[in-house]
């Protein structure tokens, strides 16, 4: 019986990251919340605490936000196979696209449809980035932890504002995050 359900789980699993990766348009980010919305809301197979941290998770790794996304949910569901059938979700329909796209690529370049489409495209890519920002600040909002809110608030000032590297930003909050949980460990 545990085999059928992680069998029911791997090809749950695969076929989502393989229909949100292959209608997802703008990036990562926007991939991000479609997963949340599937997994956390739909399937509740993971908490909204666990999938920011999830997300906090894959946006520090190397490489591509979607592939890392896949990868820890992939793992947080069905261990190491599960990681394998949620990345090959994710990255079959870029590459079919890519390879349709790269052959085609004089055909889409000079044709003013496809770049009225492309350029339309973009308006619902913002919304959707604005709707995962929302949601992530909601949660940490509702937390009441003043120093994620801090962190929060300070991180976005120094991007958007101050223009600091983001990179710079990111190992800045790594070393608050190690701080406080050797803090708490010490306390304990």
């Amino acid at each position: 019986m545990e085999n059928k359900t992680t069998f029911e789980k791997l090809k749950t699993l695969f076929f989502s990251t393989l229909y949100l990766s292959a209608f997802t348009f703008g990036g990562g980010y926007v991939i991000i919340s479609l997963l949340k919305n599937k997994f956390v809301d739909e399937l509740k197979w993971i908490s909204e605490d666990e999938m920011l941290d999830y997300v906090a998770i894959a946006q520090s790794a190397p490489g591509p936000i979607a592939v890392n996304g896949a990868i820890v949910i992939g793992y947080k569901i069905c261990g190491a196979p599960g990681i394998i059938f949620a990345v090959l979700g994710a990255i079959i329909p870029p590459f079919v696209i890519l390879t349709i796209v790269s052959a085609f690529y004089s055909l889409f370049k000079s044709n003013t449809y496809i770049q009225s489409i492309l350029f339309g495209m973009k308006s619902g890519v913002s919304a959707v980035i604005v709707s995962v920002v929302w949601d992530m600040a909601a949660g940490i909002v509702k937390g009441r932890d003043y120093l994620l809110i801090a962190i929060m608030v300070i991180a976005f000032i120094l991007n958007y504002y101050l223009n600091v590297n983001v990179v710079i930003i990111i190992l800045g909050t790594l070393l608050i995050g190690i701080t406080r949980s050797l803090i708490r460990r010490s306390k304990k």
